[in-house]
């Protein structure tokens, strides 16, 4: 895989094992003749360490080996999250402590989570891109104000919450950017 191809989400192979690619922020040089540099923030799926990396836009990056499974969410206690394979119906764990950022997009009924399995083990989750959530508590709207650009915090039905536009109201289901964190528009 080029270096400049990765976005956010991406799995590859860096010193013998794989990561996953939290951010991504690009540096072009002002000088001529000077690369693009691309410096990512990774996460080992298997020690859960972070990694910094720098690369040119041409560098290749190891494709890793492991498998993409699709799962629904069984249930989750104070330590772990329990996962169904859709498929042969394999049971798999994860700690919540690894998975936090995903667990804030992941409601009951989400379709689409992805399992990433390494030598058997789950070692991480993937959410679909956008999901819909509705909003469970928000501050009313002020009469006349609709037609502005201003925006209030809205909790959603999973805990996390974001800022959404003003006219939008308590039990309205919306769609949501997990990569992002941003109101993308009512469901």
């Amino acid at each position: 895989m080029l270096a400049k191809d990765l976005k956010p989400g991406t799995v590859f192979k860096h010193n013998d094992a794989p990561h996953i690619l939290e951010s991504v922020t690009v540096q072009s040089p002002s000088a001529r003749g000077g690369n693009t540099l691309y410096k990512f923030r990774a996460r080992n799926l298997v020690t859960k360490q972070k990694a910094d990396l720098v690369c040119k836009g041409t560098d290749n990056l190891e494709d890793a080996d492991f498998q993409k499974r699709e799962v629904t969410l069984m249930y989750t206690d104070a330590e772990s999250v329990h996962l169904l394979d859709s498929e042969d119906y394999n049971q798999y764990s994860i700690a919540t402590a690894d998975v936090e950022n995903e667990m804030k997009y992941v409601a009951e009924s989400l379709q689409g989570l992805i399992a990433l399995i390494y030598d058997g083990e789950c070692v991480g989750l993937q959410v679909p891109a956008t999901v819909e959530l509705v909003i469970t508590q928000t501050d009313p709207g002020v009469k006349g104000n609709s037609a502005t650009g201003r925006t209030k915090p809205a909790t959603l039905e999973t805990g996390c919450t974001l800022q959404v536009p003003e006219y939008l109201k308590e039990g309205e289901k919306i769609k949501v950017d997990t990569r992002t964190h941003e109101f993308l528009g009512r469901a």
